[in-house]
C-alpha cells in the first residue's frame, strides 16, 4: 500500500478528533516534520486558529499579515524558512472543493525538504479536508477552532444553516461573507449545484436576534424542502410563503431573492421576493439587474409569485448584497449601494469570488465610518465560466 493510501485509511478510520494527530504522524513518518499546525479560519475571515483541544489557548495568526494568511489567500503553498535553526516551514492550504477551511503548516528540516514534495503534501491536505467535513457531524473540535470570540445563540443557529463559505465547480465559483460574524440578525445565503443547475438564495428574515433567526431558519427550511421535493422556482418561493404566514399570520417576514442557473445555458431564472438586490461586472462595467419587485414571503396569504429572466456570459461576476450592504451610509449620509459598492466590485475584479465578500465588507466599514453598523451586511460573489458546448450532463 503506497503511503497516500494508508493516509487516507488512517484518516478514515480515526477518531473524529484525531485527525491532526494522524497527519501529524505522517509527516513525522515521511518528512521528518519536527512540528504540524492545523488553524482554521475564524468566522470573521481574520484570523486562522489553531486545532487544540483546549481553545483560545494558542495566539490566534492574523490572515492578512501571515505566510499562513497569504497561503490560505492565495490558496498555493508557501515556505519560509529560518537559517538560525535550519528549517523550512511548509504552509498548506486546507481546501475541499472550493470551500477554504484553513491551513496546514508544518516544520521541516531544511536538508530534508524539496520542493517536489509540495504535491505529495497538498494531497494529504486535501483528504484531510474531506475527512473535517464528516467528523464535524461528531465532536465540536473543528467548530470550536473557527471562532474567535463566543457566538450569539442567533448566530450560532444561522452559522449552522449556511452550507459553507465558498463552492467551486468548472461552471462557476462563488463565495460568501456574513457581517458581524459574532452577532447575526437575520440574514442568510444557500446554495445547491445538481448535474444541471445551481439554486441560489439570499434570506432576510425581519427582526433581530432569535426572533429573526427563527425566522429565517423557517423559510431557509421550506425552500430547501420543495426544491428537494422537485418544485420549480416560484413553487420553493410559494411553499416559503405558506409557511412563514400559516406560522406568523403576517406579523413578519422574510425578503428573498432566489436564482437558478442553467448550467448548460446561461439562462437564469428569478423571483424578488424582497430586498436583496443584484449587481453584474461585464468587463470594467458594472450595472444593477432590475427585476419586478414582488412581495416578502409570509406577508399576505396565497401570494403568487412569477419567475422573470436574464443570461449570463462566461466572465460575468455577479454580486448580491442585503439592506445591510447597499443601505449603509456614510457620514454625510451617502448610501453605500448608490456609487461606492460599483468601485468596490470593480477594484476588486483581480480577487478570486472567495475573497471578495471580505474585501467588499472592509471597504464598507471603511465607508460607513467609526458607527458600528446596525444591520447584518452579506455579500454573496458568483463568477460564472459557463459549460462548454457538448459537455451537457444529464
Amino acid at each position: 500500500m503506497d503511503k497516500f493510501a494508508a493516509v487516507e485509511k488512517a484518516l478514515r478510520t480515526a477518531a473524529p478528533d484525531a485527525l491532526i494527530g494522524v497527519v501529524t504522524g505522517a509527516f513525522v513518518e515521511h518528512y521528518g516534520a519536527e512540528k504540524v499546525e492545523l488553524r482554521l479560519a475564524d468566522y470573521g475571515m481574520r484570523s486562522l486558529q489553531t486545532v487544540e483541544s483546549v481553545p483560545f489557548v494558542t495566539e490566534p495568526i492574523p490572515i492578512h499579515d501571515s505566510p499562513q494568511g497569504r497561503a490560505f489567500g492565495a490558496q498555493e503553498p508557501v515556505v519560509t524558512s529560518d537559517p538560525t535553526d535550519r528549517s523550512v516551514e511548509v504552509h498548506l492550504p486546507v481546501t475541499i472543493r472550493g470551500d477554504r477551511m484553513g491551513v496546514l503548516s508544518a516544520r521541516l528540516p531544511e536538508n530534508g525538504y524539496t520542493q517536489a514534495l509540495l504535491p505529495e503534501m497538498q494531497h494529504i491536505c486535501e483528504a484531510l479536508g474531506h475527512e473535517i467535513l464528516v467528523a464535524e457531524r461528531d465532536t465540536d473540535l473543528y467548530v470550536l477552532a473557527r471562532r474567535a470570540a463566543r457566538l450569539t445563540l442567533a448566530a450560532e443557529m444561522q452559522w449552522q444553516l449556511l452550507p459553507g463559505r465558498s463552492c467551486s465547480r468548472p461552471e462557476f465559483s462563488v463565495g460568501a461573507q456574513l457581517e458581524p460574524a459574532y452577532a447575526i440578525f437575520g440574514d442568510n445565503y444557500d446554495w445547491s449545484a445538481s448535474a444541471d443547475h445551481l439554486t441560489l438564495t439570499v434570506a432576510n428574515g425581519m427582526g433581530q436576534g432569535i426572533d429573526a433567526s427563527l425566522l429565517t431558519n423557517l423559510a431557509v427550511n421550506a425552500m430547501r424542502n420543495a426544491r428537494r421535493a422537485g418544485l420549480d422556482l416560484a413553487g420553493q418561493a410559494t411553499l416559503a410563503d405558506q409557511a412563514v404566514y400559516a406560522q406568523y399570520q403576517g406579523r413578519v417576514h422574510v425578503s428573498a431573492l432566489l436564482l437558478r442557473f442553467g448550467l448548460n445555458t446561461g439562462d437564469v431564472e428569478a423571483v424578488d421576493a424582497g430586498s436583496p438586490r443584484l449587481w453584474r461586472l461585464r468587463g470594467r462595467t458594472v450595472d444593477p439587474i432590475p427585476f419586478d419587485q414582488q412581495l416578502p414571503l409570509g406577508m399576505f396569504e396565497d401570494t403568487v409569485y412569477t419567475p422573470q429572466h436574464f443570461t449570463v456570459r462566461p466572465g460575468d461576476r455577479l454580486l448580491l448584497g442585503t439592506d445591510g450592504v447597499y443601505d449603509a451610509a456614510s457620514p454625510v449620509g451617502e448610501r453605500y449601494g448608490e456609487r461606492a459598492l460599483a468601485h468596490a466590485l470593480t477594484s476588486t475584479r483581480l480577487l478570486p469570488p472567495a475573497q471578495v465578500p471580505g474585501a467588499v465588507l472592509r471597504e464598507l466599514a471603511g465607508y460607513h465610518g467609526e458607527t458600528p453598523l446596525d444591520d447584518d451586511a452579506l455579500v454573496v460573489c458568483l463568477d460564472w465560466n459557463g459549460r462548454p458546448a457538448g459537455e451537457a450532463r444529464g
